[in-house]
């Protein structure tokens, strides 16, 4: 339940003018420190992959398997979180470096990155949270807001979200296909085949390279290709599972809210920071918490800034706690076992019709 104060015309303003005040002075403060940053990312990124990769040549011995496999999940983590969501939202564009270009960047993950330009980038963070117009709020097969309207397949819902879960990048992959509107007619079947294309090359490259290569490569040396097969699955779905986790956390909490459409009529720049901050969560913890969720943890801050580098969020997150409440708005923070539990509660009880 929020209790948000309703803001006036000037208040909105006033608002929409500091938060953008916040703005200017962390983009002009950017530099050799955010560059460096982003750097030593990718170069952890390449020594968990590869480290993992290597110690799982080593079979099923324990030790080394269970470490390769969790290096090599926590590398598929952080470049799925903490650099590529973050660069392909054009955070370092400023740098004129094409290895951290937001429009070529291409990520370790099922969907095409050029997907997730427009499915997240331009559709999700223009229409946050709209019903109707936000297609990630239940992404089509989750009821979380009594808003929503209420169908059967609804009634099985913690189900499919555990299967969205364990399944989230191919969740993800597929928003842009509209396979639902190609289902009910809506939309051509040719006008969509390119797409499919495009996905299918996409999934054949991350499955050849993860399913295929690596165990392959495992064989020719004379390890076990079964352990670096099965070490590559249980990586993704760590992955898979991390990601739903902080992505459901930072939208769908018991004090996240959701919008009618006629919310963007003549909507502000004021309006917009406000549906922004009214319909994200934060999760509180230290600083490894927040790498490892690519900064998400500070999903307001994003969605408030989404082109900043999000590295820069928890100090923001400050200033932008200090505005919101001056103008009587809830600042949905809490720890990652307490958000989580009202993402459950939500899944649970609006499965029904009558919730």
């Amino acid at each position: 339940m929020r209790f948000d104060r309703e803001l006036s015309a000037q208040q909105l303003a006033a608002f929409g003018e500091e938060l953008d005040a916040l703005r200017q002075r962390t983009l002009a403060d950017l530099g050799e420190a955010d560059a460096r940053y982003i750097r030593r990312v990718r170069g952890a990124v390449r020594f968990c992959c590869w480290s993992g990769r290597a110690l799982l040549l080593a079979g099923w011995f324990p030790p080394t398997w269970l470490l390769g496999t969790l290096l090599l999940g926590l590398g598929k983590i952080l470049e799925n979180m903490e650099l590529g969501h973050n660069v392909m939202h054009g955070q370092y564009d400023w740098m004129n470096d094409p290895e951290f270009a937001g429009r070529s960047y291409e990520w370790d993950i099922a969907g095409p990155a050029d997907f997730w330009r427009h499915t997240h980038n331009h559709i999700h963070h223009t229409y946050t949270n709209v019903l109707g117009m936000d297609d990630d709020v239940g992404y089509g097969v989750v009821r979380l807001f009594p808003e929503q309207r209420w169908k059967p397949f609804y009634r099985w819902q913690p189900l499919w979200v555990t299967l969205q879960a364990m399944l989230f990048q191919y969740a993800v992959a597929v928003q842009h296909l509209r396979l639902d509107k190609v289902y009910k007619g809506k939309l051509d079947r040719a006008a969509v085949a390119p797409l499919i294309r495009q996905f299918n090359a996409k999934l054949l490259r991350q499955w050849g390279k993860d399913y295929l290569f690596f165990p392959l490569l495992a064989a020719l040396l004379g390890a076990n290709a079964l352990a670096v097969l099965v070490g590559n699955l249980l990586a993704n779905l760590l992955r898979n599972l991390w990601t739903f986790l902080v992505i459901f956390c930072g939208h769908f909490t018991e004090r996240a809210a959701v919008f009618p459409p006629e919310m963007l009529d003549g909507e502000s720049r004021g309006h917009w920071y406000l549906r922004q901050l009214r319909g994200s969560s934060n999760l509180e913890g230290g600083p490894l918490l927040h790498i490892l969720t690519g900064n998400l943890s500070h999903q307001i801050e994003h969605h408030l800034f989404p082109d900043l580098p999000a590295r820069r969020y928890a100090a923001m997150a400050v200033d932008v706690r200090e505005i919101a409440g001056r103008y009587g708005q809830v600042y949905n923070s809490g720890r990652l076992s307490v958000q989580f539990a009202s993402v459950l509660k939500r899944i649970w009880i609006y499965r029904l019709a009558n919730a």
